[in-house]
C-alpha cells in the first residue's frame, strides 16, 4: 500500500509503498478514503514529541470503508479502565502505533464506528482527533450547561471550531479570541456573539466589558495570555486547557482564582465513551466539521506546510486514494 512516512526528523515524509503488517487478534485493516492532519503531526516531523520512532506512518484521523460500510477510526487508543484519566498504556494512533496517512490502517475492531450518516467521508475525516478532544474538555470536563456563555480561545483551529459548533448546539453563547480578524469574523458567520483580537493592546478589558465574562473558557494556547483569561471568568467559573502551544503559564494571580471559585481542567484526548458519545451529538445535531483544503494523500508534504503557515480556517484533509 502507498503511504506518507516518517523516516527522520526535520525531513519531509517519504511517500513510499509500505508492505502491510500482519493483523493481530482484535485489530482489523480499514481501507481508507480519506485522512486528516493535527498539529501533533507536524510537531512530530520537527522532533517536538516523546517517543519518536522511525519509520513510522503519522496521521490519527480517518475515515473508509470495512465490508461495504463507510466507517470512522478513533484514534485515542486503550484509554483504560479510569473515565478520570488516561491509563499507562495509553496511546494515540499515527505514534507509536501507524496511523492513517496510507491508503489503509491497522486497529482495534472497538476504534471503528459508523460514520455520521449526515457526514460525506471527506468530512467525517475531519472529526475524529478534534472532535474528541473538544468533547471531552467541553462536557466531560468542564460540565457544561445550556444557557451558559463561553469564550473559545484562538479560533480557526480543529478543536477550537469544534468547540464553537458543539457550544452553540448545546444552546450556549459564544464568543472568540484570535489574531486574525479575519477568523472572528468568520467565526461570528457560524454563530459566534462576538470576539476580541488578541494582539490588540487592552483586549481582554474589553471583552469582558462587552461580554459580561464567561461561564466556561477554553483554550490551547496557555503562556503569558492564560493569567487574562482566568480574569474573564465569572465566579464559579470553569477553565479548561487541552495544549500548551505558546510554552508556559506565568503570571497567573491564584487571588482571582480562589476568590471567584474558578476551577481549572487539564484535559487530553479523551475515552471510548467520549467519543460514542461526541458521535451520537454530532448526528443528532448534523454538526458539520469545517473543512479548510484537502490534499492529495502524495502532496501531504504540502499539507503539513500548509498547516506550518497558520492560516488555515478548519481542518486539512488528504484523499488517500
Amino acid at each position: 500500500m502507498k503511504a506518507l512516512v516518517l523516516n527522520s526528523i526535520n525531513q519531509p515524509l517519504d511517500y513510499q509503498e509500505v508492505e502491510k503488517s500482519n493483523s493481530v487478534k482484535k485489530n482489523i485493516w480499514v481501507d481508507l478514503h480519506f485522512s486528516a492532519l493535527n498539529h501533533r503531526d507536524l510537531w512530530i516531523t520537527k522532533g517536538q514529541y516523546a517517543g519518536i520512532k522511525f519509520p513510522t506512518i503519522l496521521g490519527s484521523d480517518g475515515a473508509g470503508i470495512l465490508n461495504d460500510r463507510e466507517v470512522i477510526i478513533n484514534p485515542s487508543l486503550n484509554w483504560g479502565r479510569d473515565e478520570r484519566f488516561q491509563g499507562p498504556d495509553y496511546g494515540i494512533l499515527g505514534l507509536p502505533a501507524n496511523g492513517t496517512f496510507a491508503e489503509q490502517v491497522l486497529v482495534p475492531a472497538v476504534n471503528v464506528h459508523p460514520k455520521p450518516e449526515h457526514l460525506t467521508l471527506e468530512q467525517a475525516a475531519a472529526l475524529p482527533l478534534a472532535g474528541i478532544t473538544a468533547w471531552r474538555v467541553l462536557f466531560s470536563r468542564c460540565r457544561l450547561k445550556k444557557g451558559e456563555r463561553v469564550l473559545v480561545s484562538g479560533i480557526g483551529g480543529g478543536v477550537a471550531l469544534l468547540v464553537l459548533q458543539f457550544a452553540l448546539a448545546a444552546g450556549c453563547e459564544v464568543w472568540v479570541t484570535s489574531g486574525s480578524d479575519e477568523k472572528m469574523e468568520r467565526a461570528r458567520s457560524m454563530g459566534a456573539k462576538g470576539g476580541a483580537n488578541y494582539r490588540q493592546d487592552g483586549w481582554h478589558k474589553e471583552l469582558l466589558k462587552t461580554s459580561g465574562g464567561f461561564d466556561v473558557v477554553i483554550d490551547s494556547a496557555a503562556g503569558e495570555q492564560f493569567a487574562l483569561l482566568a480574569g474573564l471568568c465569572n465566579p464559579g467559573g470553569r477553565l479548561g486547557i487541552y495544549g500548551g502551544t505558546t510554552g508556559k503559564i506565568n503570571g497567573l494571580s491564584p487571588q482571582i482564582v480562589f476568590w471567584k471559585q474558578i476551577s481549572i481542567h487539564g484535559s487530553t484526548m479523551g475515552s471510548n465513551r467520549d467519543f460514542a458519545q461526541m458521535l451520537r451529538f454530532v448526528a443528532q445535531h448534523r454538526i458539520v466539521p469545517v473543512v479548510d483544503r484537502v490534499f492529495d494523500l502524495v502532496d501531504g508534504n504540502a499539507a503539513l506546510a500548509h498547516m506550518e503557515a497558520g492560516a488555515q480556517f478548519g481542518k486539512i484533509v488528504l484523499k488517500n486514494r
